[in-house]
C-alpha cells in the first residue's frame, strides 16, 4: 500500500498552492498545484479551491491531516487579521469550515509562522539553540518566533513603528520593487529594520524569506548585526512544509 502524507496547502493573495509533503524528507511527495486566488477571496470560495486541491491529492494523502497557511492571525482556527485576502476572513473558523467539507483534520496556521516551522525542522533554523527571528520579505514582511524549537505564533513584527512609520511599507519587497530602490538603498532600510528587531529581542539567528531570499548574495553581505543572517533553505516550499508537518504534529 502506498504510503499516505499530510497535505499542505498556502492561501496567498495571488495564489493558492498545495502538495502533500514526506516528513521524512521535508520535501513534496508530488509536484505542487497551484491555483489563482479568485478575485473574490471569501472564506467560502477560497475554501472551494482548497477542497480542488485536497481532491487532486487525494490518493497521495488519503485521510490525512490537512495543514492551511492563512495570511493573517490565527489563533485556534479562527482568523483574526487578513492581508491581501477579503476582510470577510476575519473571525471565520477556518479549520471548522474546511474540516466540515473534507471530513479530515484540518490546522490553520499564520504564513510566516508555517514558514518559520518548516525552516526549523528542515532548513536554516534547524538544530539552533535559542531565540530565532524568521522573516519572510514579500509583499509585506511575516516574520516567525522560534524559541528553543517551539514556535511562539502571531509574531507580527512587520507591523513595528520604526521612525513613525510602519515597517513594511518601507523595507518590504515590495517596496523595494515599487520604489525601484537598488540593493545598496534596499539594504540600509533592512539594516535600520533588522537592527531595531535584534536590539528588542536578541536572536541568535535570523532567517531570511520570502521569494528575494534567492537573491540574498545582492543584500545579506551588506547588513552588519550582531547575529548571524543567513537565507531561507527551503524557499517558497517552507510554508507548505511547515503547514503540513504541524497538522501531522498538532
Amino acid at each position: 500500500m502506498a504510503k499516505h502524507h499530510p497535505l499542505g496547502v498556502d492561501i496567498g493573495g495571488s495564489g493558492i498552492k498545495g502538495a502533500p509533503v514526506d516528513l521524512d524528507a521535508g520535501a513534496f511527495a508530488k509536484d505542487r498545484l497551484r491555483i489563482d486566488t479568485p478575485k473574490e477571496s471569501t472564506p467560502d470560495a477560497v475554501t472551494d479551491i482548497v477542497l480542488d486541491i485536497a481532491k487532486h491529492f487525494q490518493s497521495a494523502t488519503g485521510d490525512s491531516p490537512i495543514g492551511v497557511t492563512v495570511p493573517g492571525v490565527v489563533t485556534r482556527g479562527l482568523v483574526r487579521t487578513a492581508a491581501n485576502i477579503d476582510k470577510s476572513w476575519i473571525g471565520t473558523d477556518v479549520a471548522a469550515l474546511i474540516g466540515s467539507k473534507l471530513d479530515r483534520a484540518v490546522t490553520v496556521v499564520n504564513d510566516a509562522d508555517a514558514a518559520g516551522v518548516g525552516e526549523l525542522h528542515y532548513g536554516a533554523a534547524r538544530n539552533v539553540e535559542g531565540l530565532v527571528v524568521l522573516a519572510t520579505l514579500g509583499t509585506g514582511i511575516g516574520t516567525a518566533l522560534l524559541d528553543h524549537g517551539r514556535l511562539i505564533p502571531n509574531s507580527e513584527l512587520g507591523h513595528l513603528e520604526i521612525d513613525g512609520i510602519d515597517a513594511e511599507t518601507r523595507a518590504s519587497s515590495l517596496a523595494r520593487e515599487t520604489e525601484d530602490l537598488s540593493w545598496e538603498e534596499w539594504s540600509g532600510r533592512l539594516q535600520r529594520y533588522f537592527a531595531h528587531v535584534e536590539d528588542l529581542l536578541w536572536p541568535d539567528l535570523i532567517v531570511v524569506g520570502g521569494g528575494v531570499s534567492k537573491h540574498a548574495e545582492q543584500y545579506l553581505p551588506l547588513l552588519h548585526l550582531r547575529a548571524p543572517i543567513v537565507a531561507a533553505q527551503l524557499g517558497n516550499a517552507a510554508g507548505i512544509v511547515g503547514a503540513a508537518w504541524l497538522a501531522a504534529n498538532g
